[in-house]
């Protein structure tokens, strides 16, 4: 198609910034056959970059393909021929069913039956995009590799920085901390600078089929939103049943397979004790799921692993021997809380100013600057975590001692 609609002059300015692309530059477009990654692609092309346009076949098992809000397979890849097909730009769709499997599907599924709540979306990010795909962009002589992700990045006195988007409620950096720095000088993200309405205009301006689309929901690969129908296909005979266990040591009752279970959940417990429970916490070795109040979720302190750190230390454990102060996040819909970092027994440390609720292992803990709150530092996944009735008779026994 022809490209002569007059830009949206402030929306197109912001994205053009955040290329920083030298002209003409071949760039590969990562095209899930959405509205964001499309406009993506299309930005690129009119600021007169070589975009070629590159859509991941990611799973194909029923329901999930033709379900409303699925993402990388049916029609979305359809979606994607078609749409770059407008943009004139060249297309290929390539098969990483069986990389996806390994490092994000499988890994989701084991993550649930040790007691963990995974985090696929950046496991994919991490692995078949980042990781892989960024790989094929550098085989095909591009300058970059370009996303729809709602990030920025930014050029630092000690290089690109990854930053929260400007729409805060379109903001992805909790699913990208992992991105490495290596990888951060090679990436795009031209939508991180506009808002999703803007984005929507400019597809529509441009004639795109794609413009009212709606946006992906929930787990790509989980047919209707049940995510234990993955984990019993995949690891049928993983689930164990065992006990309910409240916090005080009563059996209240029993259960299925820990992989049923994350940390923070209150409905369909099976069991009733006369005030609210919630799920406290999980033991996989002895499949037990605990139970209690509200106030026992809350969380004084975590530990991290698989840690990525982006700021001006060697490492994040380097930042933490040096009791670096942060701001956490825990939950991507959570806003940042303030801690500080710290180092136990050669494992990153975060402590919490005030408790946090529902902190659970498998889940990112992504880091940002409490001076420039919207730059991310890096982060983990919890690996452990301390609860805040703990701490304190940790400190009373410590001050006990003292005196």
């Amino acid at each position: 198609m022809a490209l002569d609609v007059p830009p949206a002059s402030l929306a197109e300015s912001a994205a053009r910034a955040a290329m920083a692309l030298p002209a003409g530059a071949r760039v590969l477009a990562a095209m899930s056959g959405g509205v964001d990654s499309t406009v993506a692609a299309a930005l690129l092309r009119r600021a007169g970059h070589e975009v070629v346009g590159v859509t991941l076949q990611l799973y194909d098992h029923g329901a999930a393909t033709s379900r409303k809000g699925a993402c990388c397979a049916g029609q979305d890849i359809h979606d994607a021929r078609a749409a770059a097909a407008a943009l004139g730009i060249a297309h290929y769709v390539l098969d990483f069913e069986r990389r996806f499997a390994a490092a994000v599907i499988d890994d989701f599924a084991d993550a649930y039956l040790r007691g963990e709540t995974p985090v696929p979306c950046i496991r994919c990010n991490q692995t078949v995009k980042f990781r892989d795909l960024a790989e094929i962009a550098r085989d095909l002589g591009c300058a970059a590799l370009a996303t729809g992700h709602y990030v920025r990045r930014l050029e630092g006195a000690g290089g690109p920085e990854l930053h929260r988007a400007v729409d805060p409620g379109r903001d992805q950096s909790y699913f990208l901390f992992a991105t490495t720095a290596e990888q951060l000088g090679f990436l795009r993200f031209p939508l991180g600078g506009l808002e999703k309405p803007a984005v929507r205009t400019l597809a529509a301006g441009l004639g795109l089929e794609v413009a009212a689309k709606p946006d992906s929901q929930d787990i790509c690969f989980v047919p209707q939103g049940r995510y234990t129908t993955v984990i019993d296909r995949l690891r049928p005979r993983g689930a164990a049943p065992g006990e309910i266990v409240h916090l005080d040591g009563r059996v209240l009752g029993a259960h299925a397979g820990v992989g049923g279970f994350t940390v923070g959940q209150r409905r369909r417990l099976g069991v009733a004790a006369g005030e609210p429970l919630f799920v406290v916490g999980i033991d996989a070795e002895r499949r037990e799921v605990i139970v209690g109040p509200r106030q026992a979720l809350a969380t004084a302190a975590l530990t991290l692993k698989e840690t990525n750190w982006l700021g001006a230390a060697a490492s994040l454990e380097a930042a933490a021997a040096s009791g670096v102060r942060v701001l956490a996040r825990v939950r991507s819909t959570r806003e940042p809380a303030a801690g500080r970092l710290a180092l136990a027994d050669g494992a990153a440390r975060l402590v919490f100013d005030a408790p946090e609720e529902g902190v659970a292992p498998g889940q990112a803990c992504v880091l940002y600057d409490p001076v420039r709150p919207s730059r991310v530092l890096g982060g983990g996944f919890i690996a452990t975590t301390a609860p805040a009735r703990a701490e304190r008779r940790s400190a009373a026994t410590a001050a006990s001692a003292c005196r």
